[in-house]
């Protein structure tokens, strides 16, 4: 007689021989560790256009970049030398101060006509200079005023004149490129109709 216990395979011994467990078999494992194949598709597509638009701002970014440089380039450019303009405009100043001092009767004596005429060149050849650099005298005399380019120092009662145009010029204006470089000082008309 065989004893009953020696018929028995050990425990460890009867996993192996019978039907092995689903755990130990390498499909089961693979299920449980790696994600289906189109979900990792979808991750990747989604990762995909993610990069894409990040590329697609910075491209942009850039481009902004570039053209903000450009503009500051410019405007360094033609904007650049307004401090030395404003400081040449006093010189222009003076120089038309000073040929405009001169009394008629002295005007009359050739050699002080001859000195006006050589300070009336010098005057218009500073101010082809200045136009070189992008700086131009404004003209406001007549014009409506414009409190963006011109000072108002003063109104004029005038009922013939159209009420807010500029009727004098105390100092001239001038601009550098498109703006203002000094504004214009001028008195202004009131009383007529307004100014269009």
């Amino acid at each position: 007689m065989s004893d009953p216990k020696n018929d028995q395979p050990p425990p460890n011994e009867a996993r192996k021989s019978g039907s092995e467990s689903s755990l130990s078999q390498p499909d089961a494992e693979s299920d449980i560790a790696s994600p289906e194949p189109f979900t990792e598709l979808e991750n990747l597509y989604a990762e995909n256009a993610a990069l894409k638009d990040k590329l697609l701002r910075s491209l942009a970014e850039m481009e902004n970049l570039r053209r903000r440089t450009e503009r500051e380039v410019a405007d360094a450019k033609t904007y650049g030398i307004s401090k030395f303009a404003r400081e040449m405009l006093a010189f222009a100043d003076n120089l038309r101060r000073a040929i405009e001092s001169v009394p008629a009767q002295a005007r009359e004596n050739k050699s002080v006509g001859v000195l006006l005429e050589g300070m009336d060149v010098m005057e218009r050849d500073f101010q082809a200079r200045l136009s070189r650099f992008g700086v131009t005298k404004m003209e406001p005399m007549g014009q409506r005023f414009d409190p963006n380019q011109h000072e108002a120092l003063f109104e004029i009662p005038d009922e013939s004149q159209p009420s807010g145009a500029v009727a004098q010029v105390i100092e001239p204006g001038y601009l550098i490129g498109e703006r203002v470089l000094r504004p214009a000082k001028v008195g202004v008309t009131r009383g007529g109709p307004k100014a269009s």
